[in-house]
């Protein structure tokens, strides 16, 4: 399943989208918020506390500040994509190799900790669909080729269980495991608070938002 559950999430909303045709609207923003909001607790409840087990905590708190600088940078080619905000044009006919190397990146390193950790893969699923569904719609609405938007997400699907099979596979992932794993810590508490800030918009009350938050939370904690 941990395998299964990233690639069925991705296609699945693309499917959606396909189907629907869905516009961006106060619910998309919703999903976004509750999922900034679980992502971030499965993180701090689950990922954190199994890294500083570690004694060198100091060069685990380097690797997490690493992590934050790294996914800003990718950020650079994405455009924030990974967050829910794709800031590119629509009327490129070539295929976004940027946009796709740099999710592609971001959705591996995603799949790092789960062997380790089951519970991660819920907050990487709730994070993924989302953000398939509007990458969808960004890409049905562009002029790149269906065939090509749907390669895109077939891909991109492929990218987080990659990550899981590569650092159960591969020697020198899995001894540098604990490090690697506050590398993705750090994108991942990016990536989240990010989700969270931007759903504030003009840091107005939103009431609906707030209790989206507090749900993705306490679900995070009880699980």
């Amino acid at each position: 399943m941990i395998y299964l559950l990233p690639i069925l999430g991705v296609l699945l909303s693309f499917i959606f989208v396909v189907i629907a045709k869905p516009k961006k609207n106060e619910y998309f923003k919703l999903l976004l918020a509750f999922s900034g909001a679980f992502l971030l607790a499965l993180t701090i409840f689950e990922m954190l506390p199994e890294v500083y087990t570690n004694p060198d905590t100091k060069t685990i708190g380097v690797f997490i500040m690493l992590g934050i600088l790294f996914q800003i940078f990718l950020e650079f080619f994405s455009k924030g994509a990974e967050h829910g905000h794709v800031h590119i044009s629509n009327d490129s006919l070539q295929f976004p190799w940027l946009l796709f190397f740099s999710l592609s990146l971001h959705s591996l390193l995603e799949g790092l900790p789960i062997e380790a950790n089951d519970n991660i893969i819920y907050g990487i699923l709730i994070h993924k669909i989302p953000i398939a569904i509007i990458l969808s719609i960004f890409l049905l609405n562009s002029k790149i080729k269906p065939l090509y938007a749907g390669l895109f997400m077939v891909l991109f699907s492929v990218m987080t269980p990659l990550g899981t099979f590569l650092s159960h596979n591969v020697t020198l992932l899995t001894t540098y495991a604990i490090y690697l794993h506050a590398l993705v810590i750090g994108v991942l508490l990016h990536i989240s608070t990010v989700i969270l800030f931007e759903s504030s918009e003009g840091h107005k009350f939103n009431l609906h938002k707030l209790l989206v938050i507090i749900l993705g939370i306490i679900l995070a904690y009880f699980l």
